[in-house]
């Protein structure tokens, strides 16, 4: 049996840079594991080429976008106060194997792939949850007194872990759970090739992985944690739908309900107000350009009847138009110290005008059907009992 050795580190740590450089020296492995996947490290260590804003713009995801900036933010921002880059304990584990001319491996799995699971595996509620969380920490984090070395604490680590879970208890699966099974599985397969084993591994992950290495019968199939989350229902698009037709419906039931022109024609500019007001107003919170907003206001009526459009794409090709994105965006805004630097950098801006702009529509649509009947001053039994009759004989009449 091969001798493993896990070692549990803060990311932004000068703590954990030591802890490393101390246990490869005195323990020697054949080999070393740091909890990075090559597209990662290659990040860390060079150049890469970003994605252009039209590539950003047809993805589409850019709650998951944002939530990716944020979360880099955040640990850079945490990295800063302790003088430590995120990712220096790896690079020292990496150096220091290297230094011993011992081989590195690359145990954690794609990012790409937990990115995915973990927006997946949410529902919509763990989804709005962790976007206010993550905006009230860009306020918060810094004011707050970090005492960094405490994260490697294992009581401190498990409280952590613990509340995420009550958070967000799919999300913490993905990252946590999922990525716990799959360096077991990793370590296990480097074990079977070498006689002593050094994992260096998010101080989160160590009870974990310590767990399925003591019990190997319950590790899940690796399969299982490399597919790709399973489709279901396209509520976004069955919402779309919904609408539609209940504001199909809607002006239907007023037409034929005898109310008047005057009614009708109130209830579709409320409709358009209510929607393009609001898409507007939250442009102008991202910061957009007065012209991002105007076009918010513009198609919202329209996108919200579509599911298959969207008033903040419209919103943020405005933006893109006049904020003018340019190459290199991407690393700046990873490297942004404050809020506000993030804010000003154009390529952040577009992706935020598209995000809130598509909220403000859908808020919009769901106050107007809150609140479309009191505003018009009618019962809605009348207009919907009177409507659907009087449009049954209508349509029985045409037979």
């Amino acid at each position: 049996m091969a001798e493993i050795r896990l070692v549990g580190t803060a990311h932004v740590s000068q703590k954990s840079v030591e802890e490393v450089r101390s246990t490869i020296e005195e323990f020697q492995p054949d080999i070393v594991g740091v909890e990075l996947d090559r597209g990662r490290f290659i990040s860390l260590t060079e150049e890469t080429a970003e994605p252009s804003v039209t590539e950003i713009l047809k993805a589409g995801n850019f709650g998951q976008i944002l939530i990716q900036w944020i979360l880099t933010y955040i640990q850079q921002r945490i990295g800063a106060e302790t003088g430590v880059k995120p990712g220096a304990e790896m690079l020292a584990a990496i150096e220091e194997a290297r230094a011993h001319q011992k081989p590195v491996a690359f145990i954690d799995r794609d990012i790409r792939i937990t990115l995915s699971r973990f927006w997946g595996l949410m529902g919509i509620r763990e989804r709005v949850r962790l976007i206010w969380a993550l905006l009230y920490s860009l306020v918060s984090v810094d004011k707050q007194e970090l005492e960094i070395d405490e994260l490697t604490d294992q009581d401190v680590v498990s409280v952590a872990m613990e509340e995420f879970r009550k958070f967000s208890p799919r999300g913490a699966q993905a990252l946590i759970d999922e990525r716990d099974a799959y360096l077991a599985h990793q370590i296990l397969m480097l074990a079977e090739r070498y006689d002593r084993v050094l994992a260096v591994i998010g101080a989160g992950h160590i009870r974990g992985v310590q767990r399925y290495l003591d019990a190997r019968e319950t590790l899940p199939p690796l399969s299982d944690l490399t597919a790709a989350v399973k489709k279901g229902l396209p509520w976004a698009k069955i919402f779309g739908a919904v609408v539609t037709i209940l504001f199909a419906l809607l002006i239907a039931a007023i037409a034929f309900s005898g109310l008047g022109l005057d009614i009708l024609l109130t209830a579709v500019v409320y409709w358009f107000l209510i929607n393009g007001l609001l898409s507007a107003a939250f442009t102008v919170l991202a910061g957009g350009h007065p012209l991002s907003a105007v076009t918010a206001f513009a198609v919202s009526w329209m996108t919200s009847l579509n599911p298959l459009l969207a008033a903040g794409w419209f919103a943020a090709i405005v933006e893109a138009k006049i904020r003018k994105p340019a190459t290199g965006e991407v690393r700046q805004i990873m490297e942004a110290e404050t809020f506000s630097e993030m804010r000003r950098i154009p390529l952040f801006r577009v992706v935020l005008v598209a995000a809130l702009a598509n909220v403000g529509s859908t808020i919009g649509t769901i106050a107007y059907f809150l609140f479309i009947f009191p505003v018009l001053g009618v019962d809605p039994a009348v207009v919907i009992g009177e409507g659907f009759s009087n449009m049954m004989q209508a349509i029985a009449g045409l037979f």
